[in-house]
Formats: structure tokens, sequence, C-alpha cells
């Protein structure tokens, strides 16, 4: 009975702190009390819920909206931090990972959004490599989303046996 207790008792004392902060003289932390704060509030609700009990369903939203929350508060703050697709996807690919720490399922998603992440992430320095081959590799590397649609029809349409 506890444990279905902690998802709304997380998300009601994190949304009063919210509110009570907005209200405050506390001048310091307004930047920080918008949108993504929520989304911060939510996923560590998920995710207090999930690792306090022992199902992991809920760790994959969790990881999401906590990582979501955390990038666009991130994003304004340091320079350094990629604004770019592939972080989302790298999120995502976390909260795969993570769930299957806990489930035992979500390995091959998690990989495989990885993998993706990895090259949207880095697709200026694989280019860069790429152009030491110049010529063929290059095009060849044109028709990549092309492998990508062909393994996953594969994986959607061809039967395992």
């Amino acid at each position: 009975m506890k444990q279905q207790r902690i998802f709304p008792g997380v998300i009601l004392i994190g949304f009063g702190l919210y509110f009570f902060l907005q209200q405050s003289t506390f001048t310091w932390l307004h930047p920080f009390l918008n949108w993504p704060t929520l989304f911060l509030i939510i996923g560590l609700a998920f995710l207090a819920e999930s690792y306090s009990g022992r199902e992991g369903n809920a760790i994959l939203p969790g990881v999401i909206l906590t990582g979501f929350g955390l990038h666009f508060h991130v994003v304004n703050y340091l320079n350094i931090w990629p604004n770019d697709t592939g972080v989302f996807i790298l999120i995502i690919a976390l909260g795969f990972l993570l769930q299957y720490t806990k489930t035992k399922n979500g390995l091959f998603q998690g990989l495989l959004f990885l993998t993706l992440a990895i090259i949207m992430l880095f697709y200026d320095t694989i280019i860069t490599w790429l152009g030491l081959l110049e010529g063929q590799a290059f095009s060849l590397w044109q028709f990549w989303p092309i492998v990508l649609i062909v393994v996953g029809g594969y994986l959607l349409f061809i039967k395992k046996k």
C-alpha cells in the first residue's frame, strides 16, 4: 500500500515546493522555476515510485522527463552542452538501459537508440574521419537512413523462428 502513494506524494510535495518558491522572496531561484522544472518533478516522481517498488515500468518515463527537464535547464546555462536532437535520443537510450537493469527488458532498444545518438551527436566528426577516405565512403554515407529503414522493416515484417 505504501508504494501506491509514492508517486502522488512526490508530485504534491514537488508542485507545492515549486509554487511556494515562486511566491517566495528567493529571487535567485526564480530563473529555475519554469516549465522544465515541472518535467523534473514529474520525472523524479516516476523514478521514486519505480525504484521504491519491485516493478521498473516507470523508469523509462521517469528518465525521459527528468532528462528533458535537465536538458532544457542546462542548455541555457552551459555553452558546451549540445542542443541537438541526438541529446534527446541519448536520454531515451539511457531510459531504456536503466529500465533494463531493473526489468531485464529494453536492452536492444537501448543499444539501438544509443548507437543512433552517437551517430547524431558526432556526425561532424564521423564525416571528417570519412573525409580521409573521400570518394566511395562518402557516397555510401548518404544512404545510411535507408539502412535504418531496411533494418526497421526487417524487424517489423520478417518473422523470427
